[in-house]
């Protein structure tokens, strides 16, 4: 039964179409794809150098500076709830200002939140984990570190320059 474009069946649609096109419009969605995601990771980047600065004034000046939005915003209002373990990776390496290894993290969540670690049959792993998401996320960079250990830094940090001598970026996996 003819279909209206020249071919017998569906079937037969899908194959007559020209390969050409199909690859096309393929490139251009690729294209865009990786447009967008290094768009995201420019505006996680600058979420975090902003985060990084209120938090730095409200170091100095004491949350009362902040209005109770800005406080949620940056994760420094107690709200009686642990905040969740990715988020708490994600402060610890924030704030520390230079490159953290898995288990620096473990020891500075340990210090600020010991019932977070309780949760995790292997706290050390479930790090790494978290760590190496943010990495994909456009976060935090893996650095290999002077003593050839691997470490994650927030990115603000080793895009404005503060990356400290001893570490040097990883290639990408």
């Amino acid at each position: 039964m003819p279909d209206g474009w020249g071919g017998e069946s569906s079937i037969d649609t899908v194959g007559s179409y020209n390969n050409g096109h199909v690859q096309e419009v393929v490139r251009q969605a690729h294209e865009e794809l990786r447009h967008l995601l290094r768009q995201r990771a420019e505006v996680m980047r600058r979420i975090g150098t902003i985060k990084q600065t209120i938090a730095g004034l409200a170091n100095l000046f004491g949350d009362s500076v902040l209005s109770e939005e800005l406080l949620e915003l940056v994760d420094r209002k107690s709200n009686g709830r642990q905040p969740g373990f990715t988020k708490a990776c994600r402060m610890i390496l924030m704030e520390a200002g230079r490159a953290l290894s898995a288990r620096d993290v473990c020891d500075q969540i340990r210090q600020k939140m010991p019932p977070m670690l309780a949760r995790h049959k292997d706290p050390m792993a479930s790090v790494t984990t978290v760590l190496n998401r943010l990495v994909e996320y456009g976060e935090a960079q893996a650095v290999l570190l002077g003593n050839g250990r691997r470490a994650w830094q927030w990115i603000a940090d080793a895009t404005d320059g503060a990356q400290s001598a001893s570490a040097s970026p990883l290639p990408p996996a």
